[in-house]
């Protein structure tokens, strides 16, 4: 298979791997609050999560930016958790600045979970092409997984009352897989 194609396929899978839904829940909670009014809104912060991804994995290539795995194992689902909070708590989410710069360092850190083992793998001539193919391939996988969660939310809500209860019960149920995640790796 050819690199890009590799590490597209890589990236894709990296996000909707069973043995790691860390993006995955983060995703859902991000968009588990919206509609398809707010997509625009919402394809910004996914891009802004994979750019953010994107440069820990250079800082981590290029610059060998080393961070505790510990810190970065144990900030991931902390993440994950805060980014449930709106639901759960049944707040309107920010849709602000501030919501952006913090989707871009959620996707700083959870790049840096994967990128130790990213720079392993990379070959130094194809470094350029892995790091943007991969970056497209993580971008197609969580824009699948918010027009999936925005479609449920569409389905969902043709009965109103019902959706106010499918956030609650996703967002919660997330919140307390990333609380137990937190528990296990203090």
């Amino acid at each position: 298979m050819d690199t890009l194609g590799f590490y597209f396929s890589l990236g894709f899978q990296h996000v909707t791997d069973l043995n790691g839904l860390d993006h995955f829940y983060f995703i859902i909670a991000l968009v588990l609050p919206f509609g398809f009014k707010q997509a625009k809104k919402l394809v910004w912060w996914v891009t802004l999560f994979t750019l953010g991804h994107s440069l820990s994995l250079i800082g981590i290539y290029y610059l060998n930016l080393t961070f505790s795995a510990y810190w970065i194992e144990l900030l991931i689902p902390i993440t994950i958790a805060l980014s449930c909070l709106p639901i759960v708590l049944q707040k309107s989410p920010s849709t602000n600045w501030f919501a952006s710069g913090l989707t871009l360092l959620f996707g700083i850190i959870h790049g840096f979970g994967f990128g130790r083992f990213f720079s392993i793998m990379v070959l130094p001539e194809d470094a350029g092409t892995s790091l943007f193919s991969f970056a497209l391939g993580v971008e197609a996988a969580q824009l699948c997984i918010v027009l999936c969660v925005l479609c449920l939310n569409f389905l969902v809500a043709l009965k109103p009352k019902w959706l106010r209860l499918w956030q609650a019960t996703v967002g919660m149920i997330i919140f307390f897989v990333a609380v137990i995640m937190i528990v296990e790796r203090i």
